[in-house]
């Protein structure tokens, strides 16, 4: 099965190439003894390769290791120096300025692997070496601004994909964030239908018979109705706690003269169907065999073991129970704690009330 080649072994090798192109030139022009001594030439030459070879290497990442940084610039510091003291400014010397375009190939390796103040740093050691030397002419003449462009051109190359990298991931994270605003705002909508959808068919029956007897109900009717009140309360502050079990005996035990409030702040969000179960049918069973005067249903923030508390509260006395909630001071019946996970001992204790 045939196989392409990474973009980066491409880059990798196009660059070992260009550069391999510079030292031939050298020993090229080395072999005709235009140089008062080989010997700085050569060393200038290992240097190169050398710090080719690592400006190159995939270490470190696509940014180049600041070490490697520094050699690079001290190479690009020292070839001019090296090769320079063997040649004369005075005359055409050909081929034996190669070390400026390969100082430029160098430094824009730099810049291409996110160093460009390095080759920044290069390019101008490069230009004031060669006023120095030669005159400012000779940043024309030697090609010390084709280098500079080199560095100009990876710089800006570098700083666009960057760039592009980063709003790339911001838009991402930008279309994320709307999918996950739009999902949200459809299952809020979701939710509303059926809740709803929940109150019309609770709601209707007894809407019917009101229109029917002109708005005159009688007192069981008018009982029946603050009933149904409970019950459409249940289905938007109860949420998750209710299926047809719990709202049965919500409805049984509001008949026995029990105040139930259901309160589902998302504790339970995140349960499985099963565990779900499990904690709906223990909240049925203590609603089905508590007879406390006012029971409190209410879901745990996630993070405990705990899912859902039950806590069932009666008046001291049937004179303050009269009065209602706020009658009396009102003591714990029955102190229930449901755990999210079934093999966990369920912290619990009840104190059923005497059956009626």
């Amino acid at each position: 099965m045939n196989r392409l080649i990474p973009p980066r072994v491409v880059f990798i090798a196009l660059g070992a190439l260009f550069s391999s192109f510079h030292v031939v030139l050298a020993i090229y022009w080395l072999s005709f003894g235009y140089a008062v001594s080989a010997v700085p030439v050569i060393i200038a030459i290992v240097i190169y390769s050398l710090a080719t070879l690592l400006a190159l290497a995939p270490s470190g990442g696509q940014r180049m290791p600041t070490w490697i940084a520094v050699f690079a610039l001290a190479a690009s510091v020292s070839l001019p120096l090296l090769v320079t003291s063997v040649l004369d400014p005075g005359r055409e010397n050909g081929y034996g300025t190669w070390y400026v375009a390969a100082v430029g190939s160098l430094l824009t390796i730099c810049a291409a692997r996110w160093r460009p103040g390095f080759g920044w740093a290069g390019i101008a050691f490069l230009c004031a070496q060669s006023v120095i030397w030669a005159g400012p002419m000779a940043l024309v003449a030697l090609g010390v601004f084709g280098s500079a462009v080199w560095v100009g051109v990876a710089h800006i190359i570098t700083y666009t994909l960057t760039k592009a990298e980063r709003d790339s991931q911001r838009f991402a994270l930008a279309e994320r964030e709307a999918a996950e605003w739009q999902a949200a705002q459809e299952a809020h909508l979701s939710e509303r239908q059926y809740r709803l959808g929940q109150t019309g068919i609770m709601a209707l029956p007894m809407l019917r018979r009101i229109r029917a007897a002109g708005g005159e109900l009688s007192d069981a009717e008018r009982q029946e109705c603050l009933y149904l009140e409970g019950a459409i309360r249940d289905e938007i502050r109860g949420r998750r706690l209710l299926d047809d079990d719990v709202r049965e005996q919500v409805m049984l035990a509001r008949r026995r003269g029990t105040a139930v409030t259901l309160l589902d702040e998302g504790g339970i969000d995140e349960l499985e169907p099963p565990a779900l179960l499990r904690v709906l049918g223990t909240i049925a069973d203590a609603l089905r065999t508590s007879r406390s005067d006012r029971m409190i249903v209410r879901t745990v923030p996630e993070g405990s073991e705990v899912a859902v508390t039950v806590v069932g509260l009666r008046s001291p006395d049937a004179a303050a129970a009269a009065l209602g909630p706020d009658g009396g001071d009102e003591e714990v019946d029955l102190w229930l704690e449901i755990p999210r996970i079934a093999d966990e001992p369920a912290p619990v204790s009840a104190r059923p009330g005497p059956p009626v």
